[in-house]
């Protein structure tokens, strides 16, 4: 037995609250941008993922046009920086909707650091931060896909391991519905099937 739910006859919120719900758990991209007039903006997004891998491009959606979107569209940068469980308080505080010109690094007391590539500034204490440059954006409906070249990533030693990010150390916050986040759990490992190895499906004896 299932319930259904007609987007084309519940309102925009309530079928928003069903898919955030349900598409979940969605990480967060913590998104640092600068204004064609020198303001630092930081805001995370939990609408992101990877869009390519050759070139390696990145996107997140921006929900209406917030100071994220508009300060991208004039200066053609951004910076994906890492969400980690430690920052969990810092990245709900740069969720607030501050007056536009207020900085959220300096509202909120984030310590930054410069970017290698980019202008708009790194979170100090992300472990990794994608410094992007836009690609293209797509509007869809009352939101804005912005996909971004990744030109330089910058990786911190401490969640390295063999060269390469440990979730372990890493730790991921990621958004769920309502007002829940959700932190790393149990993780498991599994590898893909080759076809030449394919015993039958997963639970047959």
């Amino acid at each position: 037995m299932r319930t259904d739910f007609d987007p084309a006859v519940m309102s925009r919120n309530e079928f928003y609250r069903l898919l955030t719900a349900t598409v979940v758990p969605r990480p967060i991209a913590w998104v640092s941008t600068v204004s064609a007039d020198g303001t630092h903006n930081l805001a995370p997004h939990s609408f992101f993922s990877i869009a390519s891998v050759a070139p390696p491009v990145v996107q997140f959606t921006s929900v209406g046009r917030k100071d994220t979107l508009r300060n991208v569209e004039a200066t053609g940068q951004f910076v994906v920086n890492f969400a980690p469980e430690r920052l969990f308080a810092q990245i709900n505080d740069t969720g607030t909707d501050f007056p536009h010109g207020v900085s959220e690094f300096e509202a909120a007391g984030i310590e930054s650091e410069p970017s290698l590539r980019v202008k708009p500034l790194r979170v100090a204490a992300s472990p990794v931060a994608l410094e992007c440059e836009v690609h293209t954006t797509l509007g869809v409906g009352d939101s804005t896909v912005v996909f971004g070249r990744v030109v330089h990533a910058a990786v911190s030693q401490d969640v390295l391991v063999d060269g390469h990010p440990e979730i372990s150390e890493l730790k991921p916050l990621s958004r769920l519905g309502k007002e829940e986040w959700g932190m790393l759990g149990p993780v498991q490992e599994i590898a893909r099937i080759r076809h030449a190895d394919w015993q039958g499906p997963a639970g047959v004896q």
